[in-house]
């Protein structure tokens, strides 16, 4: 955290920086998930009058559309006061002034309640046993980071990763993946390579309606490519079936990562209801 009258004397680019990274610090500790070093700890004043003192910084930047200044006056004018709505609304404000987006500026982390360890690391997790994915050839950085984080988030027990599949530590798959990635970990293997005790499966059309499929207690749900969808040769490993989302629309295709927070609802739910 930075002492408010720091913030003040910069200018331009860089004060807008510091603050868009100061909000960020600040929505990490009223969550509760501070990272090591940036916890809040200015004795001479509460958290919330900090939060206003750089609210007001940011409201004397002339190219603060008014919209976006009256949005933050207002937030800071309501009682009781929202440190955390008030921290992310400015942030993205910030945002927006510096010409880039959330989701390509990791400013916040994955809120993860698990107890970790000396260096921030999660030492453990809460999964259903035996629930995992493979992710066949995966290109894109951003829809191997999204995987990762609906399956971190869902409660899948592993990722299993193809030899040809993205690299999940490539910096745009960290920043769509939100910690999730570090907390998950993976493992890179060919089909042959997957476990043999696990039933295997595979998102894919032609299949079995996701209404009608019959999850696994354990298994291993197969995704395929962006382009190609999952291969002849994952079909063939895929012995428990394939199940489909069905769709009506004109072009009935939804982003791989999309299609894989809908199979792990769905998975989710059967498992609650066994």
């Amino acid at each position: 955290m930075i002492e408010p009258s720091k913030l003040f004397q910069l200018s331009g680019g860089q004060k807008r920086r510091k603050l868009a990274l100061t909000f960020g610090a600040l929505e990490r500790d009223i969550a509760g998930i501070p990272e090591k070093g940036m916890e809040y700890n200015f004795k001479n004043m509460s958290r919330a009058d900090y939060t206003k003192k750089i609210t007001e910084i940011l409201l004397q930047d002339p190219k603060l559309p008014q919209a976006a200044a009256q949005e933050l006056k207002d937030l800071l004018a309501q009682k009781p006061f929202d440190e955390l709505r008030v921290c992310n609304t400015a942030r993205n404000h910030l945002l927006a002034l510096i010409g880039t987006f959330p989701a390509e500026w990791d400013l916040v982390i994955a809120p993860h309640a698990s107890p970790v360890d000396e260096n921030g690391v999660v030492k453990e997790r809460q999964f259903y046993p035996g629930m995992c994915v493979y992710a066949e050839d995966i290109r894109s950085p951003f829809n191997i980071g999204s995987i990762f984080r609906t399956a971190e988030g869902m409660g899948a027990e592993k990722v299993f990763i193809s030899p040809n599949c993205v690299d999940p530590e490539q910096p745009r798959s960290i920043r769509s993946g939100m910690g999730c990635v570090e907390t998950m970990g993976y493992q890179r293997l060919s089909l042959e390579e997957l476990p043999q005790d696990l039933p295997v499966f595979a998102l894919e059309t032609g299949g079995t309606p996701i209404e009608e499929f019959n999850f696994p207690k354990q298994g291993i749900c197969v995704i395929g490519s962006e382009e190609l969808g999952v291969s002849p040769q994952a079909l063939a490993k895929a012995t428990y079936g394939t199940v489909t989302i069905p769709m009506i629309g004109l072009k009935a295709s939804l982003n791989v990562g999309v299609a894989f927070g809908i199979l792990m609802q769905k998975w989710c739910e059967a498992l609650k209801n066994s």
